[in-house]
Formats: structure tokens, C-alpha cells, sequence
């Protein structure tokens, strides 16, 4: 018996949890017609599990704790303990379908940022969905061989992108974020790449503590 070709035609459909820190920014909802800009943050991974107060530890979640005048609507979700990020794509877009239901959010000014695993998700889930976002910023992540990258990385030719890390960095080498935007770079993207000489991996600080990555996110709008 010879072998037939044949296809298959089908919805599947997959169940999805994520938990996540939501910070609103003063003056919401006081115009009913007011639409505001969006950060999704990918946090790191120590701080995965079922305790949202560790999400608070780093990144745009502390920030928001200490600067209760953060002028965006603030979504950090929390991976689960035996995942990763990379491995959440579905779910951090279903997460996304959601805020932009539930909040007043301006479907045009929604930015993307992670720090190490999250920077990792920040590059994965930009080149897969890059339609959604105004612009991303990846803090010490890069793309991971087995999904195609670097060379999915042009895939954001048309987002723009600020990737940061520390030279010293002894966890993800600077050469993943190098390796990202040196592809990028040749397909036409708008990138930029800033280097911190003496900082090791946590290059989120800094890099979170810069008022002008907010400016230049909002100086940003989806096409």
C-alpha cells in the first residue's frame, strides 16, 4: 500500500493562567475617553512561582512601588515555576487580548520589556507577534538557536528596538543582545544597542532607572 498525503484542518484550543501585578497610573478613569499607554514587563527568572511579591523585586514593578506617578498602565505577569517564558508566548498574548479589553489602553502605544529571562521572552515574543507592539526594550536576553534565532530577529525591522546589557555580564554574555541587533541592524531595523562597560548581569537597574527609556517609548507609536 502506497502512502496517501493528507491534511489535517484544526482549532486547538489551550487553557491559559498567568497572574500578574497591575499598577494604574493617577488620573485613570477620570476621562472616560482617555486611552493610555501600556508596559508589558517579563521578569527574570528568580522570580517565577506562585508569589506575586517577588515580581516586585526588579524592574518595572519596583519602579512603579517607589514612583507612584509612573505615567502607564503596567502589566507584569508571573511565569510559573517549571517554565520559562520563551514558553508562554500563547499565553502572554492572550494576557495582552485581555488588558486591551479590560483597561483603558491605547492599542497603539503598547511597549514591551523584559530583564534576562524576560529579556529572552521580550525578543521571542516581539518577533513573533511584532504587529502588537510600539517598541521593546530586551535587558540582558537574546534569542535562543532551537526557535530560529538570531535570524528571526528581522522579524521587528519595522519596531523599534533598545536593547540593553552589561559588558561584565557573566550569566547571558553580551553577545546575545550583540548578536540580536547586529541581524537586525542588517535587515533595516531601528535599533540600538547600549552597553553599561563596568556592569555584570544586572544591567536592569540602570537601564530601568534612565528616564529617557520612557521618553523614548513615548515618543513611539504602533503604525
Amino acid at each position: 500500500m502506497t502512502q496517501r498525503e493528507c491534511t489535517l484542518d484544526a482549532v486547538v484550543e489551550l487553557p491559559v493562567r498567568l497572574r500578574y501585578l497591575l499598577y494604574l497610573p493617577p488620573g485613570y478613569g477620570s476621562d472616560p475617553g482617555e486611552r493610555w499607554p501600556l508596559i508589558l514587563f517579563l521578569h527574570g527568572m528568580g522570580e517565577r512561582g506562585d508569589d506575586l511579591e517577588r515580581v516586585k523585586e526588579h524592574g518595572i514593578p519596583r519602579l512603579v512601588e517607589e514612583n507612584p506617578d509612573f505615567p502607564f498602565v503596567a502589566i507584569s505577569p508571573q511565569c510559573p515555576m517549571d517554565s520559562v517564558w520563551t514558553a508562554e508566548l500563547h499565553a502572554l498574548e492572550a494576557l495582552l487580548d485581555h488588558a486591551l479589553q479590560e483597561y483603558a489602553v491605547d492599542p497603539d502605544r503598547v511597549y514591551l520589556t523584559g530583564l534576562s529571562m524576560g529579556g529572552y521572552g521580550a525578543w521571542h515574543l516581539a518577533a513573533k507577534a511584532p504587529h502588537r507592539f510600539a517598541a521593546v526594550a530586551p535587558i540582558c536576553g537574546g534569542g535562543l538557536p532551537q526557535f530560529g534565532f538570531p535570524d528571526r530577529a528581522s522579524a521587528l525591522r519595522e519596531v523599534p528596538v533598545w536593547a540593553f546589557h552589561g559588558a561584565r555580564d557573566e550569566v547571558v554574555p553580551l553577545a546575545e543582545s550583540e548578536k540580536m541587533v547586529r541581524h537586525l541592524e542588517s535587515a533595516g531595523g531601528n535599533v540600538r544597542l547600549t552597553v553599561y562597560p563596568e556592569c555584570g548581569h544586572n544591567s536592569w537597574d540602570e537601564a530601568y532607572s534612565n528616564p529617557e527609556l520612557y521618553r523614548w517609548f513615548l515618543s513611539h507609536k504602533r503604525h
